[in-house]
């Protein structure tokens, strides 16, 4: 029998090098503009539940070398380009950074203030941008104190599961639709990677947490600012390591709580604290920075046993990032700008009219034409790979991602850098499904994202 040889040795992926990180708060007024949620009564902001926050990661190979910047920020989501790049821009300007080298993730509570620069007759409307003006200053802010405050550390990722998350496309039993709510017979992606960054002394500096599901505990019924599940989730993860936690929103397009659609806080914290136990559960089974484990050979006992000892390993400190465009087609059906418009200024429904204030602004980002030009961003941090997307897509891109390129961690995430729609297998297009008549893209989108990340992701991890 030829001999076996022995396994490879086990290790988490990881990145050593210099890594910074920084909070600011972002709290808006309490009476700003609000309204996420077609059928709330309220359109202002009525008090707070927890606090917003955005903190900075910073990157670097070298004390000198041009820095990666993720920003984790409790916001909702973008309601046109121009809103997005007020904040975005003033930042990229402010720091001197390529473009390719800054990711802006959104974690889409819907209990945070809307972000719409066209809502001046709103109330709490003229709010809005002296609020985006100052989370754009704490953006600069907190990148700038990560830097100053970087030092050699390590970030390592690991893998647990968390069945906060449920598939929420369910067949309405009366119509012939399917509507956004808890599905119990369809499967979820449960998957919550944990990052961790140590110290040269082992000590935890920062943790971050990647997972899928919409933040829709608290709905129309609320009035109160909050960031719903993922503030209680950071509180206890915090309160245990005495480090800053990022949430990283995933690929979480068919994803949310069982518990959802309350004014409840209770019920937000009791769904963010699933989420950190179950993030704690993995960081408490990660081998200690710079080590692995490697097979040690055979001790005879009662039974023959292997043994795994640790061992210091050497880790990558590669960094690379770069910015992947596709041209997505625009349906056919869906409607200019001017068109929109005149429908929105003939509505006094009030759902209908918010959808097509939404839709008025997704068109106006994205111009009359056929198809619409989208970014992703696609870095490497050693043995780990981010993939941002600037809309809401479906589990399968993390899925197929983290398959395809196993054992790598594969850090997806939604909502980054902008955000118009949603992007929905191909195969539920014709039925009548919220993320696919909401969504401006044609049919093929989010394979063709799919394949437009993987190439990027390729491109990266073969330099």
């Amino acid at each position: 029998m030829p001999d076996t040889p022995p396994p490879a040795p086990v290790a988490h992926a990881a990145f050593a090098g210099w890594i910074g990180v920084a909070r600011r708060p972002i709290d808006p007024p309490q009476d700003i503009y609000a309204r996420n949620w077609g059928a709330a009564k309220h359109d202002q902001a009525e008090g707070r539940h927890r606090s917003l926050t955005l903190t900075a990661l910073t990157l670097q190979e070298t004390p000198d070398a041009p820095p990666l910047v993720l920003i984790a920020a409790d916001l909702g989501w973008w309601r046109g380009a121009e809103t997005e790049w007020l904040v975005r821009g003033a930042a990229l300007k402010a720091l001197e950074l390529d473009p390719a080298r800054l990711i802006f993730n959104l974690s889409h509570t819907h209990a945070g203030p809307a972000l719409c620069l066209d809502l001046p007759d709103a109330p709490g409307g003229g709010r809005v941008r002296p609020y985006l003006e100052q989370v754009a200053a704490m953006t600069v802010e907190a990148a700038r104190e990560a830097l100053r405050s970087a030092a050699p550390g390590e970030l390592a990722w690991t893998t647990g599961s968390c069945d906060l998350a449920c598939n929420r496309d369910l067949r309405d039993p009366e119509r012939a639709r399917i509507v956004c709510g808890l599905n119990p017979a369809a499967p979820a992606d449960t998957t919550v990677l944990v990052g961790r960054v140590a110290g040269a002394d082992g000590r935890v500096r920062a943790t971050l947490v990647n997972y899928a599901c919409h933040p829709v505990t608290l709905a129309w019924q609320n009035t109160r600012l909050s960031p719903d599940y993922v503030g209680a989730m950071r509180e206890l993860v915090e309160t245990h390591t005495q480090a800053p936690c990022l949430f990283l929103q995933g690929c979480s397009g068919e994803l949310a709580p069982a518990q959802e659609y309350t004014g409840d806080t209770a019920v937000a914290d009791a769904n963010g604290r699933r989420l950190g136990f179950a993030a704690l559960a993995a960081l408490e089974g990660m081998l200690p920075p710079g080590e692995e484990l490697a097979y040690g050979g055979v001790v005879e006992s009662g039974a023959p046993l292997a043994v795994w000892s640790r061992r210091p390993r050497e880790v990558s400190r590669t960094l690379a990032a770069c910015v992947v465009e596709t041209d997505l087609r625009i349906k056919e059906e869906y409607p200019p700008a001017a068109e929109i418009r005149r429908a929105y200024e003939a509505c006094e429904d009030r759902v209908q009219r918010e959808r097509l204030r939404r839709k008025l602004a997704v068109r106006k980002s994205m111009g009359d034409g056929t198809a619409a030009r989208m970014p992703l961003w696609v870095w490497r941090a050693g043995d780990a790979v981010f993939c941002g997307v600037p809309h809401e897509a479906y589990s399968r891109l993390q899925t197929e991602l983290r398959r395809r390129f196993a054992p790598r961690a594969v850090v997806a995430m939604n909502l980054v850098n902008g955000g118009l729609g949603y992007l929905a297998p191909a195969e539920l297009y014709g039925e009548d499904l919220y993320q696919v008549w909401q969504s401006p893209f044609a049919a093929g989108g989010l394979e063709q994202v799919l394949e437009a990340c993987a190439s990027g992701i390729g491109a990266l991890t073969r330099a």
